[in-house]
């Protein structure tokens, strides 16, 4: 009898998976909402970007947000399956042409502005009228 270690592994997983985060893709415009905890306090944070990656790997899965603040690139590593994120918004589509868009680091004001995807914003509402 062989034990198999995915199957395992899986079963492990499973409970801690989230299935209340939507559909996102590289270059969407994104809000999450983390929860900071400082001290005996709790609040939640808003960190707004751009999402230049998503590392799938099962529950390791995670995606980068970037965001400018004060003239300076900021970017964030979210665990995709994380407790801390209370919610995550998607608030623009972007039309991209590849997985990852590293190539926003070089790039400075409007420049680094994508094209809004249209056909995916209507294929969604389409989705919620029916």
């Amino acid at each position: 009898m062989s034990i198999n270690r995915g199957t395992i592994l899986k079963s492990i997983a499973q409970p801690h998976l989230r299935t209340d985060i939507p559909d996102f893709q590289a270059g969407d415009t994104v809000r999450v909402d983390v929860k900071v905890t400082e001290g005996t306090r709790t609040r939640i944070q808003a960190f707004e970007g751009v999402v230049i990656a998503i590392n799938n790997a099962g529950v390791g899965k995670s995606f980068t947000v970037r965001k400018i603040s004060f003239n300076e690139g900021v970017e964030r590593v979210f665990p995709y399956n994380a407790p801390t994120i209370a919610k995550l918004t998607v608030l623009e589509r972007g039309r991209v042409r590849r997985a990852k868009l590293y190539y926003l680091r070089d790039l400075r004001g409007k420049a680094a502005r994508l094209k809004s995807d249209r056909s995916r914003i209507m294929r969604e509402q389409a989705k919620v009228v029916k």
